[in-house]
């Protein structure tokens, strides 16, 4: 029995052996499966929005390793953007809780300075998304704190340089309305380096950034009207808050024999649970073209389609009215009509919105490209449409 005993326990110690020399398991063998490179094709699906095919990518990334500090920082980043999307406030919470608690494995995991700048971006860039609490305070921290790190560059597997954070910090300052912070971040991207790979992203947004701060310029916009200056896109809703909080339209058309009021009480049903509903109303009410509702087959309803983007021509278009209006000036609606040829290769002098958009780029309200095109079918952006309205304002001395 003794002899059986030292057998066993001679057998066992055997085996402990040779699991302790044994090498550990790869879960992913295959050439270019790897956590690397799973978490850069995460990070670049996340450049194109696509949030859920990211998420499978790092997915895989934890898979292959577990402790990969990057993986759970980009899986944090593409819970929190998938949870933004989310209508459901119960589902949403359960994705944040998710998003955080893989933000934290990422903080655990992050054994080198690589590690450690890219949760600390990953965690600006969430906090940026959600706006939750103090988040640019947040925001702020995370900046400074992935400014302080020694960074091999070569080892920046995603963001490749350490001026990703500037970017990142000068795109939390602009959505916060922070624009003159905004710039100097963007501006430190550029001077870093003649280029990298945020040199172009930066140099857009510098562009962009400064276009704002030179439309607030004399300008004093409430919180929203501050929110849509940044804005590449204004939207139908949008503009008709700018239009009506910036030329208290209400006040300035009351009492004018050009402009004269629908019967108050209309309200399109796609309006009901828009924010800015009163604001669209007022312009229905006072008829302003360019942005009147339109008859839709479908829903057998005239509707305001208020998320649908502003085109530049429409916008021309509800800028002259509104001169007409407060003028009375009833011939500026044909002024240009009848020229043989346009200064604009893309506007025929036989267009419609002809009339509108020389009335307002010979007023300086809007311009052109180099190029003399006017773009009429773009969208209006934020900076262009707050500057329109300044223009609007000191030509017809309105305070």
């Amino acid at each position: 029995m003794r002899n059986l005993f030292k057998g066993v326990l001679l057998a066992t110690g055997a085996f402990l052996l040779a699991v302790g020399c044994s090498k550990p398991i790869v879960r992913c063998p295959a050439p270019g499966d790897s956590p690397q490179h799973h978490y850069l094709a995460g990070m670049e699906l996340l450049e194109e929005g696509k949030f859920s095919e990211a998420a499978t990518k790092f997915e895989r990334a934890s898979f292959c390793d577990e402790k990969h500090g990057p993986a759970h920082a980009g899986a944090a980043l593409a819970g929190a953007l998938m949870a933004k999307e989310v209508s459901n406030t119960d589902y949403q919470k359960a994705d944040l809780e998710k998003a955080r608690a893989h933000l934290v494995t990422a903080r655990k995991n992050s054994s080198t300075p690589e590690d450690r700048f890219a949760f600390h971006l990953a965690s600006m860039r969430i906090e940026t998304a959600l706006k939750q609490g103090d988040w640019l305070e947040e925001v702020e921290d995370g900046y400074k704190a992935a400014k302080k790190l020694k960074t091999d560059e070569e080892k920046l597997l995603y963001y490749r340089v350490p001026e990703a954070a500037d970017y990142f910090m000068g795109t939390a300052y602009l959505e916060a309305g922070e624009f003159q912070k905004s710039r100097d971040n963007f501006g430190a991207v550029l001077n870093a380096r003649s280029a990298g790979k945020w040199h172009g992203p930066a140099d857009k947004a510098w562009k962009r950034t400064d276009k704002v701060v030179r439309a607030l310029s004399g300008m004093t916009l409430n919180d929203a009207g501050k929110r849509i200056a940044v804005h590449e896109k204004v939207t139908r809703a949008e503009m008709a808050a700018l239009l009506v909080g910036e030329l208290k339209i209400d006040k300035l058309f009351t009492g004018k024999i050009s402009a004269k009021p629908k019967d108050e009480g209309f309200v399109p049903i796609d309006l009901l649970s828009n924010p800015f509903k009163e604001e669209a109303a007022t312009l229905i009410k006072w008829s302003v073209r360019g942005l009147e509702p339109s008859y839709d087959a479908s829903a057998r309803a005239y509707l305001f389609r208020p998320e649908e983007p502003v085109k530049r021509k429409e916008f021309a278009m509800a800028l002259e009215d509104v001169v007409i209006k407060l003028t009375g000036d009833e011939k500026l609606a044909s002024a240009f009509l009848g020229h043989r040829a346009s200064p604009f290769p893309d506007i025929e002098p036989s267009s419609v919105w002809y009339n509108a958009v020389m009335s307002v780029t010979t007023r300086n309200m809007m311009e052109t490209e180099l190029t003399g095109e006017f773009r009429p079918d773009d969208a209006v952006d934020g900076a262009e449409a707050v500057m329109a309205i300044r223009a609007l304002k000191y030509r017809l001395s309105i305070n």
